[in-house]
């Protein structure tokens, strides 16, 4: 099993930065896509950022500019700095990883940390 341990969130003034890290343990070969997704009373999850093995970025248009994710392979985190919040960004925060669990069949499987809060005051 793969787990996800989540740190970083918390209250921030608008404008203000926060750096959320996720890191993954386990049993697993190698860790492919890495990304965080987030979530606001009433709405649903979305994509914040996700990030590849070889570090290729996709994020979402709300935070373009403004959120930066990053990976270290081996040590198997990734982190999400987050500048110039507003309060639009306030959410529960989730990592997401993808695992490769046996190469022989080469299979994969998708993980999820329990979440962190980010508050951002207005």
């Amino acid at each position: 099993q793969v787990r996800l341990v989540e740190s970083g969130g918390g209250l921030v003034q608008a404008g203000g930065s926060l750096r959320l890290s996720c890191a993954a343990s386990g049993s697993f070969f190698r860790i492919d896509d890495m990304g965080w997704y987030r979530q606001a009373p009433g709405e649903q999850r979305e994509l914040v950022a996700r990030i590849t093995r070889s570090r290729t970025t996709t994020y979402a248009d709300s935070i373009k500019g403004r959120f930066t994710i990053s990976r270290d392979n081996a040590k198997n985190t990734v982190d999400l700095q987050m500048n110039a919040l507003k309060p639009e960004d306030t959410a529960m925060y989730y990592c997401n990883v993808e695992a490769l669990r046996s190469t022989v069949r080469m299979s994969t499987y998708e993980y999820w940390g329990q979440g962190t809060q980010v508050t951002v005051a207005s």
